[in-house]
């Protein structure tokens, strides 16, 4: 066998190997063996056909399939062994000549290699970027009283309207005077949030309604552009609805409003468990604890951001093998303008990926399964908590994520979230980090910047 590779451009490579007989006969002639020795062909006891037989039925099938085998085995084994950094996967190349396996060796195979360019990093306390500690202040902490107090709130019977309250009662179809159609609509049990009508001359007939009083409006003015919406509250078809423009009395005889739940003990109980929590003071301060570690999260993943931005910049541009990297998306997408619409974010991505790399290895970071479970739990904890449920047992958390990381996609997702977590907390230790305090609502700006860039 005799390999060479070819790297004028230093971006597109060219592997040849060519194949000599010695380098698979003997593998060959194991493999029909093999296949001998269970092989049960009509006229032979069972494992007892002529070799002769077997190479002349499946021989040539065998060859190849060894020629294969090697070559695959020796194109990634001299491209790891000579460290060679390759990106996608090697293609036939164009040079590629028709191989008649028919014929006696030798045969010589020729690939392209998209290899990933070269580029230098290296980062020190020289290199400053800034890290924005979110402050946790009275507002972000009254919000998270007002969302819990607001999912532990319920349904009450109340004896005035305000907007919001859903409005429950029989309706009635009348005449052009105001009086009760003979035989018109009647709906009994008729339900309405005034909230929802679109025409405020319509909403206003509801401003100070008292249950058990008597409203005249006309739910086709109400609706216009919604014939469902009259269907669905007169208990009529939408062709029938799309007839109706009357006016019609509403007989309110319940008023109901969701009210929230008292800042008392029992809501300290139900968010924290019984007994963790004793005063509102202590309520406040477990909040303003849960959103800092929150906070943190959103702080390390702008420093993320920033630090990708800051590597990028300074690597610069890099000279990436276009034509190939095109035909190697073109395998698993089929419309070339869909690849070249993607390729250039595609290569912003490979840039990243790279440099990622390129730091993993320089300051030797090591992920470990848990780091990868720790990853999901943080994350699932994240969506639990924007729920209400910030009380949730470890076991419960621990088996909610075993669930998702079953999912193969999933998975690699947080092992890479794991990586870029773990990234962070290195170089944070070896660039100089410029603390600056920020607002949710500023930071929430940076980072709309952010994902403009």
């Amino acid at each position: 066998m005799k390999i060479s590779f070819e790297n004028a451009d230093k971006v597109n490579g060219l592997l040849t190997i060519t194949v000599e007989e010695a380098d698979y006969n003997e593998k060959v002639e194991k493999a029909l063996k093999d296949y001998r020795k269970k092989a049960n062909l009509p006229g032979f006891r069972p494992g007892q056909a002529p070799l002769a037989l077997i190479k002349k039925q499946i021989g040539e099938q065998v060859k190849m399939e060894e020629i294969q085998k090697f070559v695959g085995d020796n194109l990634f084994g001299y491209l790891k062994d000579n460290n060679i950094h390759f990106l996608g996967e090697p293609m036939p190349s164009d040079k590629q000549e028709a191989q008649d396996l028919a014929k006696p060796a030798p045969y010589t195979f020729v690939f392209d290699i998209a290899v990933a360019p070269e580029f230098e990093l290296e980062l020190s306390d020289k290199d400053k970027l800034d890290y924005y500690e979110i402050t946790v202040d009275d507002k972000l902490i009254d919000e998270q009283v007002d969302m819990f107090a607001s999912r532990a709130g319920k349904y009450e019977q109340v004896e005035d309207y305000q907007p919001k309250d859903m409005l429950k009662g029989d309706m009635k179809e009348l005449n052009a005077d105001g009086s009760e159609k003979e035989g018109g609509i009647v709906k009994e049990g008729a339900t309405l949030m005034p909230e929802y009508i679109k025409v405020e001359d319509q909403k206003k007939l509801f401003d100070g309604l008292k249950r058990g009083q008597v409203v005249v409006f006309n739910p086709k003015k109400a609706f216009p552009e919604s014939e469902i919406e009259v269907s669905s509250m007169l208990g009529i078809s939408k062709e029938e609805a799309a007839n109706v423009d009357s006016d019609f009395a509403f007989h309110v005889l319940e008023i109901t409003r969701y009210c929230k739940a008292p800042v008392n003990q029992e809501l300290f109980d139900a968010v924290y468990g019984e007994g963790n929590v004793k005063d509102e003071a202590d309520f406040r301060s477990k909040i303003a604890e849960g959103i800092a570690n929150q906070l943190v999260t959103n702080s390390e993943y702008k420093l993320l951001i920033d630090l990708r931005a800051y590597c990028e910049k300074k690597v610069g541009k890099l000279q990436f093998p276009d034509e190939m990297l095109k035909r190697i998306m073109k395998k698993n997408v089929k419309d070339e303008k869909e690849v070249e619409e993607k390729y250039e974010a595609s290569v912003e991505e490979l840039k990243w990926h790279l440099i990622k790399e390129r730091l993993v290895k320089t300051y030797d970071v090591k992920v470990s399964d848990e780091d990868v479970f720790e990853a999901a739990r943080l994350q699932a904890r994240i969506q639990f908590a924007q729920y209400g449920m910030t009380n949730l047992p470890d076991e419960t958390i621990d088996n909610y994520v075993r669930e998702m990381l079953k999912n193969r996609e999933t998975l690699d997702g947080f092992v890479d979230r794991a990586v870029e977590n773990k990234l962070v907390e290195v170089l944070k230790k070896v660039v100089k980090l410029k603390k600056k305090k920020i607002s949710l609502d500023d930071f929430n700006k940076l980072m709309e910047e952010s994902v403009k860039k």
